[in-house]
């Protein structure tokens, strides 16, 4: 059995230890609560765009556009693009291992790719294992902003149009509510018409839709606007699961600290008692010695 001074030093290690679990829990649940909050600002203006493509392809079902054309290469010439967004530190759970394992996934599924990672920790992931990754490409997913998403859509749409890629994808992780979270794929390029197309009474009145200089031209300026929502959308909700996760796993940290804590009280009272105890044996040993000597 240890003694109390060994049992004190490994409980006030663990004290410290405890200190920073609960002030990384505290951080990561303020964060969280912010990215909540910017998304809920901003998700309303995502949405109109939506519903105004749903309503530009109900008219004009028909229209050609470079966001929405099938390309005519075989999927072994299709040269797909993978944002993947994980994230730049750890001790967060299984929240960077689900987000690899689907983009490996992907990765082996589609050997002619172009590979965009968000967040050190995916970028390290992938260099370990020689895997390439666009250098240029190098942002953060810290307090992410509109801004941030905008230059990554433009970049991303560039290649699009270029021509360089044929679909793009983005690999990122979504909250289905506190204590579960889903990494998902989705489609980012071109887009489906069958995603926008709304669902109507027969009977429902069409409005007038005038649409100048053309439903193209209009489409088209709508659109990159649309996918900056859905990029920095992907971006404040892996961020808020980030945070999540962290606050699950420091929550985690803190019981088992808490825990072990208290095995240790009861170890150190236990080593206490047998010290004092031993004290006392050799208190009596003691004096029952002298007083034989004194009989002598």
């Amino acid at each position: 059995m240890a003694n109390t001074k060994e049992i004190q030093e490994r409980m006030a290690s663990i004290n410290d230890t405890l200190k920073i679990t609960n002030a990384m829990y505290m951080i990561s649940s303020s964060k969280l609560k912010k990215s909540k909050k910017m998304l809920e600002d901003t998700e309303p203006y995502f949405y109109a765009l939506q519903s105004q493509m749903g309503r530009i392809l109900r008219h004009v079902p028909d229209m050609e556009s470079i966001f929405f054309r099938t390309s005519e290469k075989s999927p072994e010439e299709k040269r797909a693009g993978y944002i993947v967004i994980t994230a730049d530190k750890g001790l967060a759970g299984s929240y960077n291992h689900n987000v690899l394992k689907i983009a490996q996934e992907q990765l082996e599924k589609n050997p002619n790719h172009s590979l965009f990672v968000l967040g050190e920790l995916g970028r390290h992931y992938f260099e370990q294992r020689g895997i390439e990754i666009e250098k240029q490409f190098h942002y953060t997913v810290q307090n992410p902003t509109l801004n941030r998403a905008r230059n990554i859509s433009e970049e991303i749409i560039e290649l699009y149009r270029k021509g360089e890629l044929d679909e793009v994808y983005i690999i990122y992780t979504s909250m289905i509510n506190a204590i579960q979270e889903e990494t998902q794929i989705e489609q980012l390029l071109p887009l489906k018409k069958a995603d926008f197309n709304i669902q109507i009474p027969v009977d429902f009145k069409r409005e007038e839709l005038a649409l100048k200089p053309s439903p193209e031209v209009v489409m088209d300026r709508i659109v990159p606007d649309y996918i900056v929502g859905f990029v920095y959308g992907a971006l404040v909700e892996s961020f808020s699961c980030e945070q999540n996760a962290r606050m699950m796993a420091m929550e985690a940290a803190s019981k088992s600290a808490k825990d072990m804590l208290h095995d240790l009280d009861i170890q150190y009272n236990r080593a206490r008692q047998a010290s004092i105890t031993q004290e006392i044996t050799e208190v009596i040993a003691g004096a029952k010695s002298q007083k034989k000597k004194r009989k002598k």
